[in-house]
Parts: C-alpha cells; sequence; structure tokens
C-alpha cells in the first residue's frame, strides 16, 4: 500500500482512508473533545497532510497507522493552538443530565477531562498513541505490537516511559490549575 501511496494511487489512498479514518477520529476526538465538527475538521486535514507528505513516508521508520496518528497528533495541536479554548468533552445528552446532577462533581470531571486532553496533547505523538489506544481504546498489548510493529517487550517498555511522560506532564498542569484537581488520583492510578 505504501507505494501505491507513494505514487499517489487513487485506489491506494481509498483503501488507507477506508481502513484507517474510523482509528484516526477516535484518537482525534480522545485529543480535541466531542465537537464532532472540530473532528472532522482535523481529521479531513490528517488525511490532507498525509497527501501532502506521502512520497516521504518511510515504512523503515514505522508502520501506516503510526504515521497516520503521528500526523493527527500535529493537526489536533495545532487546532487547539488556533483555538485556545477546548471543549468540555461532553456528549450533548450528557450536558441535561449534568445539569440536574453535583454541580461539583460535574466541574471536577470537566476538569480531568481537560487536563487529560492538555497532558496527552503535549506528549510525543508516539506516547500519546499509544496511552490512547491502550487506556481509552482497550486495546491489549498484542494489538499494540499488530498496529505499530516490534515486541510485546518493546511495547510494555514504551507504554512505561509513556505513563512516566504522561504523569510528569499531567502533575505539571494541574499543580496550578486547582488544588481539589491536582490532589485527586486519575482513574486507575495508585498515587495522590
Amino acid at each position: 500500500m505504501a507505494c501505491g501511496l507513494q505514487r499517489g494511487d487513487r485506489m491506494a489512498w481509498a483503501l488507507l482512508f477506508e481502513h484507517n479514518s474510523d482509528r484516526v477520529w477516535r484518537y482525534v476526538a480522545r485529543l480535541v473533545g466531542r465537537d464532532a465538527a472540530a473532528v472532522a475538521d482535523i481529521v479531513q486535514e490528517t488525511f490532507l497532510a498525509a497527501a501532502r507528505s506521502a512520497r516521504s513516508f518511510d515504512g523503515t521508520r514505522g508502520t501506516i497507522v503510526q504515521w497516520l496518528l503521528g500526523i493527527a497528533h500535529r493537526q489536533a495541536a495545532q487546532h487547539r493552538r488556533r483555538r485556545g479554548v477546548v471543549s468540555d468533552g461532553l456528549p450533548m445528552e450528557q450536558h441535561a443530565t449534568a445539569a440536574l446532577g453535583d454541580p461539583v462533581a460535574l466541574l471536577e470531571q470537566r476538569e480531568t477531562a481537560e487536563a487529560v486532553r492538555q497532558a496527552l496533547a503535549e506528549l510525543s505523538a508516539e506516547h500519546a498513541v499509544l496511552l490512547v489506544g491502550k487506556y481509552l481504546d482497550d486495546q491489549t498489548v498484542d494489538e499494540l505490537v499488530q498496529e505499530h510493529g516490534g515486541t510485546t517487550e518493546a511495547i510494555r517498555s514504551k507504554l512505561a516511559r509513556a505513563r512516566r511522560e504522561f504523569r510528569s506532564v499531567y502533575d505539571r498542569l494541574t499543580r496550578d490549575a486547582a488544588p481539589s484537581l491536582a490532589e485527586r488520583p486519575l482513574k486507575g492510578s495508585s498515587s495522590p
């Protein structure tokens, strides 16, 4: 497929889009929230950027999925910088339900979601993609190996480095944001 993409073969591009557009969409939505228009714009920009840079794709440096998700990561970061303001990430139907619930809990949920999105956006594309795949999309290590190449041990090692980098960035972002946010542990975390 890579050769077809580099030659500009329409069938190769159609297959690339068909096989990867859902994965790119989910990844972008994890980074920018559930603003469908913004996600659609970023996904479109991702595939346009991929088309512009297809000739420089080097299969020895990673898989096509890694390449696409790396482009999506950069496009989402550019979007966040341009916008300056980020959505709360809640689906529309949850807004009405949330309004009836505890406003403090809702605010904490929104703050945590935004801090996680910001931290993911600041990570390297490789680390962010692995963490989103493992913890948000529930991919197994074997599935990550299939998607990204390498060995089980290599993926586990990268995940460990990605978790450390994420924790460092998350802690920095939340330290000054709000005392209540900085003191709350992330779901699945044993440390405060």
